[in-house]
């Protein structure tokens, strides 16, 4: 059978620590908080409408609620940990895991202003994905982003990632406003040519 062809069976997915040249995604702990802290404040994260990184005071409410969410066996949460300065600049996730189907997203992420627009997101999705596609075999790979955050939008096409379609009034935004929301999808045939191209971008002259 082709590699590219995942034979039908569940997987487990469990937490793991995922270590690139620039990236270091850990399973998420009370013991990232201040860190985590210091990143949401670095660009007022928080203050964007169409996206939800915690308020200052609710991180550790948030690491809560993804620990809860992965006691649940629905969510995989990561803290990403930058590794020139060692500390946590942000989070993500697999999220609306599907282990009988060995579906998953990644989402729920964000990213301290100053590590945005670097080589961070770039390899911490490759990361993911390689994980997700040459380790549990998924059969595909899922991104939901708000049809207004352009910035995000823009970066999971960069990654590759296919419009799936566009679900309307998905769900209510922070200030609530109702939001659009976009999904993306990578499938395991396509996973080489994206592979190849987040490592020319990790590669490429900035």
């Amino acid at each position: 059978m082709n590699r590219y062809q995942p034979s039908p069976g569940a997987v487990e997915f469990k937490p793991v620590t995922l270590t690139g040249d620039l990236v270091r995604l850990e399973p998420l702990t009370l013991d990232h908080h201040d860190d985590l802290v210091a990143a949401v404040k670095d660009g007022e994260l928080w203050k964007l409408w169409f996206t939800f990184p915690p308020e200052p005071e609710n991180v550790r409410g948030e690491i809560e609620r993804r620990l809860g969410l992965q006691a649940a066996g629905s969510m995989i949460p990561f803290a990403v940990i930058d590794l020139g300065s060692g500390r946590a600049v942000g989070m993500t996730t697999y999220m609306n895991i599907q282990s009988a189907h060995r579906r998953v997203e990644i989402g729920s992420t964000w990213y301290a202003k100053s590590v945005q627009r670097t080589g961070i997101n770039t390899e911490a999705k490759l990361l993911l994905l390689t994980h997700a596609f040459e380790a549990l075999d998924c059969i595909a790979v899922e991104f939901q982003v708000h049809s207004m955050n352009q910035p995000s939008r823009r970066a999971v096409e960069r990654l590759g990632a296919k419009l799936d379609g566009v679900i309307r009034n998905h769900s209510f935004t922070r200030n609530g406003a109702l939001r659009d929301m976009c999904v993306y999808s990578i499938l395991p045939s396509e996973w080489p040519t994206v592979k190849a191209n987040l490592q020319w971008l990790l590669t490429k002259p900035r």
